[in-house]
């Protein structure tokens, strides 16, 4: 049972969590575009990978895992996803499986207006959403909503291009200065897919920010929720967080993995206020909240493992304790040389 996690980067701590899964069983390798990825560093073997938008980069992943006999494929970045997803079956034909939703339900959590739309039909509270800086200008007017509003790209990423207007003048700024900003990012080539609905204004919504890591096996079917709430927040991804016992954010998350039938993790953003709660994110991938859930009791890795072999999860991975206050903290690793190209 070996396993491949993708675009690697700084998640060292997803090798440690899947080789402690492993207990010896198999190895743990690990990709990306950057030599001196720090994730690089801690697999048992490492492979250099092209970006994740050049031609070759899905053959050579490819070649990795039929040579390398990977079993569990793991997939950590956004935009390889959408691409991922409608490959799977050449993965499956050498024996790899990705953890990886169908190519409709990662289309709807990496479009943020497809994300509003299904929440909306399935009566799950959400930021109202427009398109347009009209729209939004009368929604003012008809004080449906108020400032300060939210502007962000359709189609986000590590929490890039968010700005929060005060008032018309910046709201107009920061629409104009976002759809400036996208033109030199990575987001830049699906965001022109749409060039005059690649940016969104939403209601900004107040309260205390909650994490959910809602659970579903490789079929698709609902298993369980992890719930944290967010203590602190650096560069767009929790940092600090307390496992709480909610049962209505529970029964959201079952609600939410039922109907959207994702495979794996989906990591989930919720914000409770005063008039309830609002889902404001859903990402279908290992997000920066999960390794929380893993400090306080959980062992999704264990589970996905013990899946891909046909066996039973053992319960006890599946439960995190309550009160459970974790931080995430920086620390050096040394960058060897001693990587396949």
């Amino acid at each position: 049972m070996n396993v491949l996690l993708t675009c690697a980067g700084r998640r060292n701590y997803l090798i440690k969590f899947f080789q402690e899964a492993l207990q010896n069983r198999g190895l743990v390798f690990a990709g990306d575009a950057s030599l001196d990825a720090p994730a690089l560093q801690e697999a048992d073997e490492s492979f250099l990978l092209p970006p994740v938008n050049h031609s070759d980069y899905f053959d050579q992943l490819l070649d990795i895992c039929q040579q390398k006999q990977v079993r569990l494929l793991i997939p950590l970045n956004d935009l390889e996803l959408p691409f991922l997803a409608r490959q799977r079956d050449r993965f499956l034909k050498v024996g790899t499986l990705p953890v990886i939703s169908s190519p409709e339900i990662i289309d709807t959590c990496f479009d943020k207006w497809a994300t509003f739309e299904f929440l909306k039909t399935n009566g799950i509270p959400a930021p109202k959403t427009y398109f347009l800086q009209e729209e939004a200008r009368q929604a003012l007017d008809q004080g449906e909503i108020t400032f300060p509003l939210v502007v962000k790209p359709r189609w986000g990423s590590a929490s890039i291009g968010i700005e929060y207007p005060e008032d018309d003048e910046e709201l107009e700024l920061a629409y104009r200065f976002v759809k400036k900003l996208l033109a030199r990012t990575f987001l830049a080539e699906v965001s022109a897919s749409e060039p005059e609905k690649c940016i969104l204004i939403q209601e900004r919504i107040y309260g205390q920010e909650y994490g959910l890591d809602i659970i579903n096996d490789l079929d698709g079917c609902y298993v369980t929720t992890f719930v944290k709430r967010k203590l602190g927040m650096r560069a767009g991804e929790t940092d600090r967080a307390i496992t709480v016992e909610d049962n209505q954010l529970k029964k959201l998350g079952e609600k939410i993995g039922q109907k959207l039938g994702h495979i794996g993790n989906l990591d989930c953003d919720v914000i409770v206020g005063i008039e309830g709660y609002y889902v404001i994110e859903m990402n279908p991938r290992f997000g920066g909240g999960y390794p929380f859930s893993h400090q306080a009791g959980g062992n999704l890795p264990a589970a996905l493992i013990a899946w891909a072999n046909g066996e039973k999860s053992d319960s006890r991975w599946l439960k995190v304790n309550k009160g459970v206050i974790s931080s995430k903290c920086e620390r050096l690793v040394n960058i060897q040389s001693l990587l396949r190209e």
